[in-house]
């Protein structure tokens, strides 16, 4: 049997995306900010039992679709003054400068985040430069973590690169040892860039979320559950983030 995948039909309120995989267990998540639920269920298992299994699983699904209802949302950004953008988890607001010289972007005070820009540049051509600079930031601040906990972990990681994802925080591809890291993370406290590239890194030791993969992740970072929960606590942009 091949994997499948499906939406299954709980109750009348209720949907899962289900998926069918080569794994011994049942694996149940729920994910930001809409509330997604996704089960992971071995090959053998059929719909019936996988349906009985969110059923049991109710209460604990509902509890954290109503955590996110209640999470901050960001409007879509006009890129305008005294706009709310994010940094390091830190709330700044925008302050626009024009000049004829190359663009910029400076933080100087623990108010404003002040983007310099040509006369007449569109609201695009500033996000534009305003995203090239979150990515560098996160260059910047992800190389001596991702050095020191590889050293930690004992695992070797061939590159890693920053884009913007709309559905993941991070990604590993296990054999060519490469780690995506979601360019929104720039905006997310340290400690929550230092979680997603502890659980990347992992990956390249299991690659599935089970039992194991817990295991190390409680080994090397016992806190990363309280970092999960800060990271899917902060203002997320309009679109739909999961993790």
């Amino acid at each position: 049997m091949v994997e499948e995948s499906k939406i299954l039909q709980i109750n009348k309120q209720l949907s899962v995306d289900m998926v069918r995989k080569n794994i011994k267990n049942m694996h149940l998540a729920v994910y930001p900010p809409t509330g997604r639920v996704r089960i992971a269920a071995p090959l053998r298992m059929n719909d019936e039992a996988i349906r009985l299994f969110a059923i049991s699983k109710l209460g604990w699904i509902k509890r954290n679709q109503r955590n996110f209802e209640k999470q901050d949302r960001q409007s879509p950004h006009q890129y305008k003054d005294r706009e709310s953008h994010y940094y390091q988890g830190k709330r700044f607001l925008l302050r626009i400068a024009e000049h004829n010289a190359p663009p910029a972007v400076t933080i100087k005070t623990k108010t404003y985040i002040d983007l310099c820009v040509r006369p007449d540049s569109t609201p695009e051509q500033k996000e534009s430069i305003l995203n090239e600079w979150y990515r560098s930031e996160l260059k910047r601040l992800s190389q001596p973590i991702i050095t020191k906990w590889e050293k930690r972990i004992g695992v070797t990681v061939d590159s890693w690169h920053v884009k913007q994802m709309k559905t993941k925080w991070g990604t590993c591809n296990i054999e060519q040892k490469r780690i995506w890291l979601n360019l929104e993370l720039a905006k997310k406290p340290v400690q929550c860039l230092e979680y997603i590239i502890v659980h990347e890194l992992i990956h390249l030791l299991e690659r599935h979320h089970n039992e194991r993969f817990l295991s190390l992740m409680e080994k090397h970072m016992p806190q990363w559950r309280f970092y999960k929960e800060e990271l899917n606590r902060l203002p997320v942009s309009h679109g739909e983030w999961t993790y």
